[in-house]
């Protein structure tokens, strides 16, 4: 490169943990042209990895600089081909790369060595998630590192306010024992692209807040999930605390939506009967809530995934530190049309791309990502 020699290598807490988050910090998430995210890891930047299975952190250093990161997790999910119906992926995250010193290839580097992880671990395939319009990392993964689009999900964000959504009382709500929540959601959506085998884990983590239900009132529900007695319309979902984890921050907001921000919250404030929703104050850390395993059946299930979604509002309203719930579905889902969201803040398109790693998988990519999305995407609320 002629700058020196790139050393690669796995993270060491001890030596690396106050440079790791000193890079964080000066590293935005987001296009720069655009409104973006600073992340605040409290003090621990494997956080965001550190529930999965299996993960690994890599640290790029340049001339004794510490001058990028990745991450990576590795766990085994459902997917749709015709062979069989399981795979070990490995995901990429938390690519960084010192300001000063893009475009150097270090980036592309620290991929590369996160793959050569993923093959020794007899990984299937390698995937990715990034915004749309990141022209940078579509250009990194897409263009050079040949990863193929896979899917585009749709992000729905709904900012938290003070005032308390109402709940139908046609309906009922119940919350779910963790051991009721894994058997309906392995009975119901073990067929999702990407549901996780080791969904037990999940809800049994101190970051998974609990599983409700919600049916109409006077229908009953069975004690070990809907069996004989299962109501005529019916819907699930659960909450990960991702606040516990790590911070967001918004930057580089234009002044108009910082006006709009103070504008809207006084009015919330000296003036309820506007019925006016606030848009909390971005501009300072907050955590949020994410909504995984949304599941509905029945006639009247849409309005019973919406009296969810309040609830879980309700819920967050109560937290000093959630300024807005997050869930994500498959782009062509009808479900999103029933999930209360602020286009403003929303993301119509998120895009996962992914790359077979095995020789004998390649051939079945095609099939993977070309085939329209028929089943439902599960989103690994480890992965939000």
């Amino acid at each position: 490169m002629g700058y020196g020699e790139l050393i690669i290598r796995s993270y060491e807490a001890q030596n690396d943990r106050a440079r790791v988050e000193d890079l964080e910090r000066r590293c935005e998430v987001g296009p720069a042209e655009r409104m973006f995210l600073f992340t605040d890891t409290l003090g621990d930047p494997i956080c965001r990895i550190k529930n999965s299975p299996i993960y690994n952190m890599l640290v790029a250093e340049l001339d004794s600089l510490l001058v990028g990161v990745i991450q990576g997790s590795i766990k085994l999910v459902t997917v749709h081909k015709p062979t069989k119906d399981l795979a070990r992926v490995g995901y990429i995250l938390g690519l960084r790369v010192e300001p000063l010193y893009r475009r150097r290839g270090i980036g592309s580097s620290l991929v590369i060595k996160l793959e050569e992880w993923f093959i020794a671990s007899d990984v299937d395939y390698a995937y990715m998630a990034t915004e749309k319009d990141n022209e940078a990392s579509f250009k990194l993964f897409v263009d050079k590192l040949s990863y193929i689009k896979f899917r585009t999900p749709a992000i729905l964000v709904n900012p938290v306010s003070r005032r308390i959504s109402r709940i139908s009382s046609n309906f009922e709500l119940a919350k779910l024992k963790i051991e009721e929540a894994e058997s309906l959601y392995r009975k119901f959506m073990s067929s999702a692209e990407f549901f996780p085998i080791d969904i037990g884990n999940i809800l049994r983590n101190k970051l998974s807040l609990g599983t409700w239900v919600a049916y109409p009132r006077g229908e009953s529900w069975g004690h070990s999930g809907p069996n004989g007695g299962v109501p005529s319309s019916w819907a699930m979902l659960s909450v990960w605390n991702s606040g516990e984890l790590f911070k967001l921050r918004l930057g580089n907001a234009p002044l108009s939506c910082l006006m709009y921000t103070k504008s809207s919250q006084l009015i919330e404030k000296f003036l309820p009967c506007f019925k006016f929703p606030a848009i909390p104050d971005f501009f300072r850390p907050f955590g949020f809530y994410f909504i995984y395993g949304v599941y509905r059946e029945g006639p009247l299930s849409g309005k019973l995934v919406r009296t969810l979604c309040r609830f879980v509002h309700n819920m967050a309203s109560k937290s000093n530190d959630c300024k807005v719930i997050v869930t994500e579905v498959e782009g062509s889902d009808t479900l999103r049309l029933h999930i209360p969201h602020w286009k403003l803040l929303s993301c119509p398109e998120d895009l996962w791309c992914i790359k077979a790693l095995k020789n004998e998988e390649r051939n079945r990519l095609h099939e993977l990502t070309k085939t329209s999305p028929t089943r439902a995407l599960f989103v690994d609320p480890r992965e939000a």
